[in-house]
């Protein structure tokens, strides 16, 4: 947020949404340091504590229950930077690509986006069983036992959900492999910072 933030504008004019933001940690971070705030969330319980810890910390943030693979309720061009904390990666590439497209439209050109979606090289994208639109179920191995559908990506399927809107300026691929094991357990995630063209 601060590496991409607009420079021309002081941070309480800069707005940040984020999808799937859970308890809103990150919107929390953000709104703390000064930023404006927006985040959609599936789970209501989710979205009430994030407001609860919003209220006790005396900040604002615009906090929705939604799905954030459905048209985002919010304006065109209304925001500068957008966050995807490993959200977009629990639904299928087409879910995903729709969202992409709608961060899109509600990001000012030349606004940053943050992508964060778990790497085929993970652990657990070598367990479970195959299911439609690239998503993977009932992981046994890893990390992500049990957390439901993911989506494991490669960077040809990176590129590809962004498609021609973006430039991509970090495509970082992090693997940590924990070495106590004699097989070791990898976990494998895609750090993405890309930017909307003009």
């Amino acid at each position: 947020m601060f590496r991409h933030a607009p420079r021309d504008r002081a941070r309480g004019d800069v707005r940040v949404v984020e999808v799937g933001c859970g308890t809103a940690s990150n919107l929390w971070f953000a709104a703390r340091e000064g930023f404006q705030v927006a985040g959609i969330e599936g789970s209501p319980s989710a979205v009430a504590r994030a407001r609860q810890r919003f209220e006790r910390d005396g900040l604002s943030g615009d906090l929705r229950v939604g799905d954030f693979t459905d048209p985002l309720p919010f304006a065109d061009k209304s925001f500068d930077l957008a966050i995807d904390r490993g959200a977009l990666t629990c639904c299928g590439h087409s879910a995903a690509r729709r969202t992409i497209g709608e961060l899109a439209r509600v990001l000012r050109p030349g606004g940053y986006f943050f992508f964060n979606p778990y790497s085929k090289a993970h652990t657990s994208a070598q367990s479970g069983r195959g299911g439609p639109d690239g998503l993977r179920y009932d992981m046994t191995r890893g990390t992500l036992v049990s957390v439901g559908q993911i989506c494991f990506y490669d960077k040809n399927d990176v590129t590809r959900a962004l498609g021609d809107d973006w430039t991509i300026h970090h495509l970082d691929h992090l693997v940590v492999s924990d070495e106590v094991t004699s097989s070791p357990e990898v976990h494998a995630e895609w750090r993405v910072i890309a930017q909307l063209k003009p």
